[in-house]
């Protein structure tokens, strides 16, 4: 084994690796990082551990407490291939100082290209027009025609996370009235050069489209409630693609049930929902299966985010998306 490259290990699920890494983003972490001959692990109790110094962890990685972080004396860095670490890190990982990064940034770019899609759709009206059309191919759709149209209308953006900032940043581009609720921003924020910072009624009551990108935390479960629900428009729309626990989604039900609301669901809660549940089956309503984060060549952006990560380490630089222990309360 080579001394000059510090000894790393692949921990992750089965076959995700050179879905993540092309061969010259491989041969990239090969130049700088000594996986000798290990395989891609999904567990932690191999004895090789011992002596690694970096993990390239990423979707079903196990939980790493202090119990695995015992068998990994050497340890010193952990580069998360994929968003959240919040569900495979124990705090004990920065008491004991070890480097973590996440490719959050990069898997938000998709789920931010997604929501785009899904407003300019649900503004233009394509979804309910397409119903109509393929019910009645020769009825008369000018009714619908006079409530489309994506100018000028009210976008609203729940949360000012890195997705929900780079739904904004996207939406820049276009002829719409962006506005955002999040209690967190500061007066200085440069997110206020593009949309309108707002209380939370004020987002539900005047968006013709509201998009949440809040995380999950206790806090937030059911915030967007049956009263915010009620304060939204008739005919406006509710996008997600944070997480189902956000939406109260008996009260969405009622309103969709009541042909008052729309929704773009790529989050449910039960995810996946059972079959014949009315969300499924109103046309009203579209669900996709959790597909807005990375998949297919997206999945080479989180490969670039860790390569370049490894480099920042090799070369003694800080971390560019380094997470911290006072972020992984506040992340998804």
């Amino acid at each position: 084994m080579s001394t000059d490259r510090p000894p790393a290990q692949f921990v992750m699920r089965r076959g995700l690796v050179t879905q993540l890494f092309s061969a010259e983003q491989f041969a990239a972490l090969g130049g700088l990082l000594d996986f000798g001959d290990r395989p891609v692990l999904q567990t932690l109790d191999d004895p090789r551990l011992g002596t690694v110094h970096t993990l390239i962890t990423g979707w079903g990685c196990p939980r790493i407490g202090p119990e695995e972080l015992d068998r990994m004396p050497a340890l010193r860095a952990i580069h998360h291939a994929a968003g959240t670490v919040k569900e495979h890190l124990d705090p004990e990982v920065w008491h004991r100082g070890i480097r973590v990064t996440t490719a959050a940034a990069a898997n938000a770019v998709p789920v931010a290209e997604y929501t785009l899609a899904m407003i300019l759709l649900e503004g233009k009206g394509i979804p309910a027009a397409a119903a109509a059309h393929r019910r009645d191919p020769g009825g008369d759709l000018s009714p619908l025609f006079e409530r489309i149209g994506n100018h000028r209308r009210r976008i609203g953006i729940l949360g000012a996370s890195k997705i929900g900032r780079r739904v904004i940043a996207l939406l820049s581009g276009f002829d719409l009235d962006v506005a955002v609720s999040d209690p967190y921003l500061r007066d200085d924020d440069p997110i206020r050069e593009h949309a309108r910072v707002v209380g939370l009624d004020e987002l539900f009551s005047t968006s013709d489209i509201v998009s949440v990108h809040a995380p999950l935390l206790p806090g937030t479960v059911g915030l967007v409630s049956r009263r915010l629900l009620g304060l939204m428009p008739d005919g406006a729309t509710l996008i997600n693609t944070a997480r189902g626990p956000i939406v109260d989604q008996d009260a969405l039900v009622d309103e969709v049930r009541a042909g008052r609301l729309r929704a773009v669901l790529d989050v449910t809660d039960p995810e996946p929902l059972p079959a014949g549940h009315v969300l499924l089956e109103s046309p009203s309503v579209i669900v996709t299966p959790h597909i807005a984060g990375a998949l297919g060549n997206e999945l080479r952006r989180l490969g670039d985010s860790v390569v370049a990560e490894v480099r920042r380490a090799a070369r003694g630089e800080s971390a560019r998306h380094a997470v911290s222990l006072d972020e992984l309360a506040a992340m998804a």
